[in-house]
């Protein structure tokens, strides 16, 4: 999709939702309305289309208002889906705060921004919660979704009921954490991956290699830790052979990258004789890895276990 919130919308479509965009600039939503109708014809074409609804149905459960008191009213759960800046966002929550009842849910895009800083001193407090999308959300299914320290268990249950209704595939970060649960791994493989790589270890490309035909191979189907479960007869058999082995390669783990412009100019040379930065073929190349997610979701689809 064109962006996450693109995305997000037509998710719930697709779950046959009614859903109104708001935006304080008018031509935004009218160009957001256009892309979801080329996108969802997109998807029907290519047999992707989510939910039992065609797509001129889908479509006529979104449209746009032009203030956002029409937007949220009636509404059971809203989603904000601004840029990244706390204070952009709290605006927008205490403006919301005032607004709504004690029934809808008010849920953030957020993928780093704390819970407790984000809802701070909203009245409806017990009703917020982040629900972080993976981008791009129509392809990767997980949410993740994580409480303000005052959230109210049924908003949590609520909103996962919902995300999975939708076809997603929430999980529950128990108490929030600063990148909560995917950045964290995320960053994790970031850090050490950017350190092979200064150190002279390894290859941009080949260090790239490692993962996509080798430890994304299997995490695209288990998670780390099924996967130590599997590599012996248990976990418990794996921590007995392998976790003094594990701590002595950690402690040879560097410190956090500076990320220096020298070794961001040999990764971006390394990456653009793959991939040149120029906007036409970037877009070409995020458009070929969204068709192989698409295939992947297909595959996992059909291969879950029962």
């Amino acid at each position: 999709m064109a962006s996450s919130a693109a995305g997000c919308v037509v998710i719930v479509g697709s779950g046959g939702f009614q859903v109104k965009l708001y935006d304080i600039e008018q031509q935004q939503i009218r160009n957001a309305l256009e892309n979801i109708r080329k996108e969802m014809k997109l998807l029907e074409q290519a047999g992707s289309l989510k939910g039992s609804l065609s797509v001129e149905e889908q479509l006529s459960l979104i449209s746009g208002c032009p203030n956002i008191q029409e937007a949220v009213e009636g509404a059971m759960h809203i989603q904000e889906c601004v840029p990244e800046d706390l204070e952009l966002k709290k605006k927008i929550f205490a403006q919301l705060d005032s607004i709504i009842d004690d029934r809808v849910i008010l849920s953030s895009s957020t993928s780093c921004l704390m819970p407790s800083k984000l809802f701070a001193g909203l009245v409806h407090v017990k009703q917020c919660i982040v629900a972080h999308p993976v981008n791009p959300p129509y392809y990767i299914p997980l949410v993740e979704l994580v409480p303000h320290p005052e959230t109210a268990p049924t908003t949590v249950d609520r909103t996962h009921a919902l995300m999975k209704k939708i076809g997603q595939c929430p999980m529950r970060v128990q108490k929030e954490v600063a990148g909560f649960v995917l950045n964290r791994l995320q960053y994790a493989i970031i850090s050490e991956a950017w350190r092979l790589v200064e150190e002279g270890i390894v290859s941009p490309s080949d260090l790239d290699l490692v993962m996509s035909e080798g430890l994304g191979m299997r995490y695209a189907f288990i998670g780390p830790l099924e996967t130590m479960h599997l590599n012996a007869e248990g976990m418990l058999s794996y921590c007995d052979r392998y976790s003094e082995g594990i701590k002595h390669v950690l402690q040879t783990f560097g410190p956090i990258p500076e990320f220096s412009r020298a070794t961001a100019e040999k990764v971006n040379q390394d990456m653009c004789m793959k991939v040149p930065d120029d906007p036409e073929h970037l877009a070409a190349r995020r458009q070929w890895r969204d068709e192989c997610l698409m295939r992947l979701a297909k595959l996992k689809s059909q291969v879950q276990p029962q």
